[in-house]
């Protein structure tokens, strides 16, 4: 079975997304791929776990976003389709060949245990130096650019965003905070002058993680924050540019489409650890062929697997992969294709969830990018 190309790089991902804007801006040394409108000042909505697909079915009952979608396109998101990596990509500019973030659990050197970047522990290599290339907060910060964070409290100073997101002023707010609550923070932080606003919204993601994209618990979110984005849009001075994006999309995963890692003959053997999330799985070995082999074998049409050295050949991580990244992908990746998953026993929690993402599915690798104008 041949392998799915990787993402278009430089051409439309969230690498692209920030350089963009400082090239508006007039900061840093950058380009503007995406061809987004000149303004003043640029605000970011980042709302996890909204997928392009998804958008576009649920388009029907929402008021505001159906409206942008004429002037809006989808862009790529990074390989593994997960919000470490995505949020790193969009926040370095670079593909994760290059900035090293390569999972929701992977081993950061040859050996290693597992770290999981969104619970970035003490233990953990220090954020800067698993992640040590300048953020374009930072970069547009050094040209003069007012830059703010506006997010969860919680994730002031966390490991994630010394790595990825480091840079600007940080405006924290409590995490059942809507949009609309944060708008007049968002409003204040691009008042004057050339200004940047990054603002992170989480709860669509967690929606559709306990419930799936196909419930109407999530439809009900969507509708939250399609009315979410109208009421900050309405907020901003005429001469900002409002860019909503997502950092993956989602698939729901039927029970029966749930793969037993531990309880399938075969799958365990010779696997010394198991990274990644039940979508893309790291699986790190000393018989890489010999499990790889096996893998494809047991899993036929149910996913893309391959070694390391053939999804780096493919693109899956960008076309420059670093030394140092190579190591801390798994010896053998597992690419679920269409609703499969590959559950842990390790991670009981796997087996409760509904919406999942991590492979490289249109469902999943394809996020919008809205473009909302005092002009409409």
């Amino acid at each position: 079975m041949s392998l799915p190309a990787g993402p278009g790089y430089g051409r439309g991902t969230l690498a692209e997304v920030l350089p963009a804007i400082a090239s508006r801006l007039g900061a840093g040394e950058a380009s503007d791929a995406l061809g987004i409108p000149q303004a003043r000042a640029y605000v970011l909505l980042l709302v996890d776990g909204m997928g392009w697909n998804q958008l576009r079915a649920g388009s029907s009952s929402l008021v505001h976003i159906p409206h942008l979608l004429a002037r809006s396109f989808p862009i790529s998101a990074p390989v593994p389709t997960t919000t470490a990596c995505s949020l790193t990509t969009l926040g370095t500019g670079r593909a994760p060949g290059e900035h090293g973030i390569v999972g929701y659990t992977f081993r950061p050197s040859s050996g290693g245990e597992l770290m999981c970047p969104l619970d970035w522990g003490p233990l953990d290599p220090p954020p800067g130096q698993l992640q040590p290339h300048p953020t374009w907060l930072e970069r547009m910060e050094q040209d003069g650019v007012t830059v703010t964070t506006v997010s969860q409290a919680r994730f002031r100073g966390s490991g994630l965003t010394r790595a990825a997101l480091r840079g600007g002023f940080f405006r924290g707010f409590g995490k059942g905070a809507s949009i609309a609550a944060r708008a007049e923070a968002v409003r204040a932080a691009v008042a004057k002058g050339r200004a940047f606003a990054y603002v992170y919204e989480g709860s669509l993601d967690h929606t559709g993680h306990g419930w799936g994209v196909a419930s109407r618990p999530w439809l009900d979110r969507l509708t939250r924050i399609d009315a979410d984005i109208a009421a900050l849009r309405g907020t901003l001075p005429e001469d900002v540019c409002l860019l909503v994006t997502g950092d993956h999309g989602m698939v729901d995963v039927p029970t029966g489409r749930q793969i037993d890692l531990e309880g399938t003959p075969g799958l365990s053997d010779q696997v010394d650890l198991v990274g990644g999330e039940p979508r893309l799985r790291h699986l790190y070995t000393r018989r890489p062929q010999a499990v790889a082999a096996r893998w494809a074998e047991i899993m036929g049409e149910r996913a893309w697997v391959c070694t390391r050295e053939e999804a780096v050949a493919a693109g899956w991580f960008g076309p420059h992969v670093a030394a140092s990244t190579t190591e801390r992908l798994g010896d053998v990746l597992v690419a679920a294709r269409r609703n499969w998953a590959v559950m842990t026993r390790t991670r009981e929690h796997e087996f409760r969830l509904v919406g999942h993402h991590g492979s490289l599915e249109p469902a999943e690798i394809e996020v919008p990018l809205l473009v909302d104008t005092a002009q409409g």
